[in-house]
């Protein structure tokens, strides 16, 4: 007995005679990123003017939402956007679609001092088919490094959902496995 608490005390000594041994690691923060406004590349556009409407909630709300679960997933820290929003604007004023400016995404990264920015954009094939796509420009380093598509089916609100969430856990997914992905 006397041998088993000797050897208990000589471990508990070593080990806090090692730096760190005893203390938890602390998470490292997930880098930053700011995401565009989306675009719509609009194939066959509905003449309605209610559905013109409702595409473009749409495009808010994905946007939103891919926020929100990339900073759950703790992918990314993400910095609102109205930080640059008249820079925004103006690039937009200037640009047809966003996500063809790799220029535009860097200067609205910057603007912000963010690690990342992401552009976004839903092509509608049809009511049907449509595909939402996105990309992760790296700021510094003036380079995409990530792109990612995923195809929907039905032009509704449940739809544009389920292919954000799709996205956002296929990401988290991967980065487990390889923590560099998507940086």
């Amino acid at each position: 007995m006397q041998r088993h608490r000797r050897l208990l005390l000589l471990t508990a000594a070593a080990a806090l005679a090692i730096p760190g041994a005893t203390a938890r690691a602390q998470p490292v923060p997930p880098p930053s990123a700011v995401v565009l406004d989306f675009d719509l590349l609009d194939d066959h556009p509905n003449p309605e003017p209610q559905a013109h409407a409702a595409l473009q909630r749409r495009l808010r709300q994905a946007r939103e939402d891919l926020e929100e679960q990339l900073q759950a997933q703790r992918l990314y820290r993400i910095v609102p956007l109205q930080g640059a929003r008249a820079l925004m604007d103006k690039l937009r004023n200037e640009q047809e679609f966003m996500h063809r400016c790799e220029d535009c995404a860097r200067q609205v990264g910057q603007q912000l001092d963010t690690d990342y920015a992401i552009t976004g954009w839903v092509q509608k094939v049809s009511e049907l088919i449509l595909n939402f796509n996105i990309e992760v420009h790296d700021v510094r380093r003036k380079r995409v490094v990530l792109s990612k598509s995923v195809d929907l089916r039905g032009n509704n609100d449940e739809s544009w959902q389920r292919a954000v969430r799709f996205l956002v856990r296929d990401m988290a997914q991967k980065r487990q496995g390889n923590p560099k992905y998507g940086t």
